[in-house]
């Protein structure tokens, strides 16, 4: 199935690289270019229990080429988790 081959690439690449992905909330395809995924990561986690504050979450937009390997990634907003969040 390539829609979990395209989320598996997101989060081993994420895991490697960034920090342990939270969940992805979507997957776009499209032909041309690959594919466009959104994905949310917990941010600064060990900071947020040390003084007490509810978790941030991070929101990233994440290319991906026609073979399947992420070609750049951007963050395109921070929220408390608890923050009701609104797609792009």
């Amino acid at each position: 199935m390539e829609i979990k081959e395209i989320m598996n690439q997101v989060a081993d690449f994420f895991n490697q690289h960034v920090a342990p992905l939270h969940k992805i909330t979507s997957v776009e395809m499209n032909e041309q270019e690959g594919w466009k995924v959104i994905a949310e990561v917990i941010e600064e986690k060990e900071y947020m229990k040390k003084y007490a504050k509810d978790e941030m979450l991070g929101t990233y937009e994440v290319l991906l080429n026609n073979e399947k390997e992420v070609v750049s990634f951007s963050r395109r907003d921070v929220r408390y988790r608890s923050a009701i969040g609104q797609e792009m």
